[in-house]
Parts: C-alpha cells; structure tokens; sequence
C-alpha cells in the first residue's frame, strides 16, 4: 500500500511507468527488475529480496518514467566507462565513490559472492579479469561489474561498464543513480545470503 506522498508521486507518474508494459523488455502487468516488482495498475513495489513492499518508490518512479521515452535499440556489446558517456566526466568522481568503490570493499576478498548476487537478481558470470558479472538493471541497460581481487601486492579493485546504448535509454545522471542502486542491491544480497 503506497502511502499517501507516494500516492501523489503514483499519479504524477503512472502513464509513463504504465506504458512500460511489454515494451522496453518488461513483461505486462508488472515490471520485474533488480529484485523489484512494480505492479503497473496500483504502482504498488514490492521488494522481493526483503521480502516486503517499499513505502518509497520515488528513485523507481523517476527511473521508470525516464526509462519510457526510450525506443528499443539492438545493443552493441561496445562497453564503455562512466567518463564516456555524455558528460559522464563532470559525474565521475560520485559515480566511482557510490557505484564502484563499494564493490571493491564488499566483494574484494570474497568474489565468489559477487557471482552468486547476481545470479539472484537475472545476472550472469561474465569472462573478464579475476571476476565479471552482467547484471540487467533494467531490460535494455546491462551493467557489467569487473572486479580484480588483487594479491600480496595489489589492492582490488572494481570497475561497472555500460553498452555503449545506455545513454540511448536514460541520461547520464541517471546511469549514475541506476548503477549505486544496482550496487546497493548487490549487496543487499550478499547480506540476505550470508
């Protein structure tokens, strides 16, 4: 049940999030990404990692309705940096510290478990470095989450790329915003695993 803020941002937003039904990647009825279903009728979200609805949407809202002035492309497989992405330079210091640097503390010393994250939310094992992950963190915008696990010598170290097609679907502060929740939902994970 959305509370009653939440049910003025609902209507602000309905329209765009419910024309996400069956396009863009999503089924109808409901949007399922990241471990979030959205019910498109009701904008009701539940968490299905915490296993309860979320009093807060409005992050979700707000990717959705900007996710929805997107028309389908074919992604390129060209993956890219945060820098690379239009104006992804002026951003790039927030996007290392709330996106990527959390990554490399959490998951550094214990990789395996960064594999295992992502599988829970549609991901899969990729084939770069010590460790590499695809995540869908929404239908047509995959992250892929690099991590070096470093040794005696070396710190680990982390990196997310984008498909060259992602400034295509949202702007590139919200890339930003879509990757630190991506991240913060890998590791909610992590902990609902242990």
């Amino acid at each position: 049940m959305l509370i009653f803020g939440f049910e003025i941002l609902w209507r602000t937003y309905s329209e765009q999030i419910q024309s996400l039904s069956g396009r863009l990647g999503f089924k109808r009825d409901f949007l399922e990404f990241l471990g979030y279903t959205v019910e498109v009728n009701s904008g009701e979200v539940y968490d299905k990692i915490k296993n309860m609805y979320v009093a807060n949407p409005e992050t979700l809202y707000v990717l959705l309705a900007h996710y929805s002035k997107a028309e389908p492309i074919q992604k390129t497989g060209k993956l890219i940096k945060f820098r690379n992405l239009p104006g992804g330079y002026a951003y790039e210091e927030a996007f290392l510290k709330r996106a990527v640097h959390p990554i490399t503390r959490r998951f550094g010393s214990a990789p395996e478990n960064l594999v295992r994250a992502a599988e829970v939310l549609g991901g899969l094992k990729c084939q770069f470095s010590d460790v590499s992950i695809e995540v869908p963190a929404l239908p047509m915008i995959p992250l892929t989450y690099i991590l070096w696990t470093g040794d005696d010598e070396l710190q680990p170290l982390a990196s997310i790329l984008f498909d060259s097609t992602a400034g295509h679907y949202l702007p590139t502060e919200d890339l930003a915003v879509l990757a630190e929740l991506t991240t913060s939902r890998l590791m909610l994970v992590s902990d609902h695993k242990k």
